[in-house]
This record gives C-alpha cells, structure tokens and sequence, in this order.
C-alpha cells in the first residue's frame, strides 16, 4: 500500500486514523477507537483494526500521527512587557499548538517561581527584550527558571545578544533550545522559529514524558501537537500551493468539552477607511484558545459567561432546569443527548461558545479623539471580509442544525465594533480531517489541499432534516 498515507490523531477521547490515497487524491477510509491513556498503543491498534487491514498492508504504508492526549502541549510563556514581548511569546506558544498555561512579564519574583513550579508546564518559551535591547531582565528570568525544582525544557526566543549567555545560565539537566528572537525590533512580529522549535522539543521530549513513544511501533513519526496540525491545515487551505490557488482568508472553529478553539487566516489589516492599527502586528496565522467556553468539562464556567437567564431564553427551559443540566453535563462530560430537548440544548451551548469565542479572537474599533479631530483606532484583526469559516468539533458534527451553532461568530447590529465576519459562507469538517490534512501538508501539500477543498462541504450540502 506505498500509494497509501494513514494519518492518525491521538485524541484525549478518540483515536482517529484516516486513510488517504495519494495517488487518487482522496480518503480511502475511516476508523476511531477509545483512546487508551494508560497505553495509547492499544487505542491506536484499535482504530487501526477497523480500517480491516493486514500486517503487511500496516507495514509498507507510511504512518504520520499528531496528538492532544495526557493533556495536550502544556507551556509557560514569559516575556518582558506584558502587551509587546510577553504577548509575542503567548502568540509564537498557541500558534504551535500548545494550550498556555499562563503569561508572566517583568522580573519573575519568587512567587512567581512558585506557581510555575505548581502549574508543571511541558515547556517554557522564555522571551524578553529586542535584538540589543534590555538584556537584565531575561538573564534575571533565566536564573530564577534555573532553581526549579524539576528540569522543563526550554525554548530561549528572546534578546539574541544574550541568547548563549542566558542558555548557559540553566544546569545540564534543562534541555534548552535557541530560536530567534518573537519580537526582534518594537512593533516587528518573529514567531515561526520559535514555533519551530517548540515543535522540535515536542518530537524529542513530550512524546516521550507523555508515553506515548509506546505507539512508535505502529507509527513512522509523531510531528506535532494537534491543534499546530489544525492550523497547518488552515494555513494550506487559505494559501494554496504554487499549482493550487487557496481559499483566501478563513476562520475555523473547534468547540470542543474542554475549550473552543479559533484559528483566523488572514493579515486582518483595516478594510475601511482612515483606520489606525495599535498595538503588535497579529500573525497570518493565529490561533486563540478560550479555556472557559468548553460545552462539557468547561461547562460551568461557559454558564457563568453567558448566565443562565441567557441559557433559559435561548432553549425556553426554566433557569433551575438550566443549571441542573449544566451540574449534569459537568459531573458526567460523557453524556450525549436523549432528546430533541436536549439536542437543542447542546445546540446552544455551542453557539454561545463559538458566539463568545470568535468575539474574543477578533479584533475591534474605538475612537480617539485627538486635536484633529476623531481617529478610529483597530485593535487586532479585522476579519469583517472573511467570506469562509469552517467549523469542527463534535458538538457542531453531531448537529442536527450546525449552522444554528457556527452562525454564533456572524457580525451582529449589536457588536459593530467586533470586527467580526459579516457575511460568510459556513462550511463543516464532517469527516474530520483538518488535523490529519495538517499533517499530510507537511510531505504532500498538493494532495492534502485537494481532499480538503473536496471534503469541506458548505453547509447547506449537509443539512439534516431535523
């Protein structure tokens, strides 16, 4: 089967593996198992026998793998000022597919030591000071990350004329890694080789803490987190190749148990006149991760964004129905609906969770009056003409109407300074495939940009009735 890619996606709940012939430029089959934590091999073999394969059929094909499981990519990311450095470091962190845990800037203190040492991070992404900028307060950082208790990987992305200096500052036991500076001059934006090599510790080190090294029998290579490959896949649908033409600028969003997930592709420069951009440029490709919007394991907190006034108006239930399904939903994240009541319930959820989700992630105008008189200032990305967004994630998949959830992330007559998209197509990744096209991007991008034009359906193709 050299004609043949399997690409697998290691989940915290399902392991997923997709077959893609890469001769024909299409999915070949399908297949998912319970993922097994203490063991994610025999999850993966699982999923594997259900694609009803032989030996020898496993053993001639290439198998690429990405995974969230034991957790995900756990980071602590550190920069200098709190909306330049700092926010560079967090930006080049989600953008490879880590979920961060938290941002530090300044001088870290002893208590700050403390709760890193509590929050166990993967990896630390250390920044800190322009290219022959301030030097103290990295070397400072450096030297308190030093004393940790347990040995963290870390990726040095900060002042290149310390960069050694601050590398040499750890004992033998840390692994550190040197990438070029996020944030080289004020108000330049450098996070790609930071994400490399985030990426790059990943593959060396987290796969083997997280066990899952136990599946590199039935695998070739793990390349990176789950959510990178989603972006992956993002970024190749917006660009293109140089054979294919791309989608242009796009919007995916996952909402998922535990977080909603918003990937934007696109530069998201003003698109009305006589506005200004403050603040950092915003990546092409940038990914926010929202941990208190989750329609499960996050449900609790959702209800707290959203109220359960809002909750019992959307789904005409009574606010004590409302939190009893929500205390219900949190305690047991397993359940699935019985009914169309129910149904219609988790049908909220997910709007509200893409609604609040996509809100934060996008970027938004506010005026400023000056001595000639008044300036519209923009705030991030606008992606007011995003004309696609793509949704995923099993609440909007299992949908019985997803483009009640999706239609969350529209502009509304309410919110005209959320730069928001304000007349999209929507389109739903019902097979599942961003990540494992993602992962076939990295050796066939050709390929994996044809199944993914082919298999995103819009919409209004897949309407079920209800």
């Amino acid at each position: 089967m050299k004609d043949v890619t399997f690409l697998v996606d290691i989940g915290s709940t399902f392991t997923k593996v997709t077959a893609v012939d890469v001769e024909k430029r299409r999915i070949q089959s399908q297949s998912s198992a319970p993922t097994t934590p203490k063991d994610v091999s025999a999850g993966l073999q699982n999923a594997l026998e259900g694609l009803k394969l032989t030996r020898g059929e496993l053993q001639s094909a290439q198998v690429l793998a990405c995974s969230s499981a034991a957790g995900g990519l756990r980071m602590v990311a550190i920069g200098l000022v709190e909306d330049l450095t700092a926010k560079a470091a967090k930006q080049a962190a989600l953008g490879a597919g880590a979920r961060v845990l938290k941002t530090f800037s300044f001088q870290l203190t002893e208590e700050d030591r403390a709760e890193i040492t509590q929050l166990k991070p993967d990896i630390i992404l250390l920044a800190g000071g322009t290219d022959g900028g301030n030097t103290e307060n990295i070397l400072h950082n450096a030297k308190v990350l030093a004393s940790l208790p347990t040995a963290v990987p870390v990726v040095i992305a900060g002042n290149r004329s310390v960069a050694q200096e601050v590398a040499q500052s750890f004992p033998a036991s840390f692994s550190t890694y040197i990438a070029a500076n996020v944030m080289p001059q004020i108000g330049k934006l450098q996070v790609e080789p930071a994400r490399e090599a985030i990426r790059k510790v990943f593959m060396e080190k987290i796969i083997y803490a997280k066990g899952l090294t136990k599946a590199s029998r039935l695998i070739d290579s793990i390349f990176m987190p789950t959510p990178a490959a989603v972006l992956r896949a993002g970024q190749l649908l917006s660009q293109g190749t140089a054979i294919t033409k791309g989608w242009g600028d796009c919007l995916i969003v996952d909402v998922g148990g535990a977080t909603t997930d918003v990937h934007s592709l696109g530069e998201g420069m003003p698109t009305k006149a006589g506005v200004v951009v403050r603040g950092l440029p915003e990546p092409f490709a940038k990914r926010t991760v929202e941990g208190d919007l989750g329609v499960r394991v996050s449900v609790l907190s959702l209800m707290e964004a959203v109220s359960a006034r809002v909750l019992a108006q959307d789904t005409n239930w009574s606010e004590s129905q409302v939190e009893d399904r929500i205390r219900l939903l949190n305690a047991q994240p397993e359940t699935l609906p019985q009914d169309a009541e129910e149904e219609l319930f988790d049908q909220v959820l997910g709007h509200q969770a893409v609604k609040l989700g996509v809100g934060r992630h996008v970027g938004r105008l506010s005026e400023l009056y000056t001595p000639s008189g008044l300036v519209w200032i923009q705030d991030g990305k606008d992606l007011s003409k995003v004309k696609r967004i793509i949704g995923t994630g099993g609440v909007l998949i299992n949908s019985r109407d997803p483009l009640a959830v999706l239609e969350g992330a529209q502009q509304e007559s309410t919110s005209l300074l959320e730069l928001r998209p304000e007349s999209p197509n929507y389109f739903l990744d019902g097979d599942y495939i961003l990540a494992a096209m993602g992962l076939l991007a990295q050796e066939q991008p050709e390929v994996a940009l044809t199944v993914l034009q082919n298999s995103l359906r819009e919409y209004e193709l897949t309407r079920r009735d209800k």
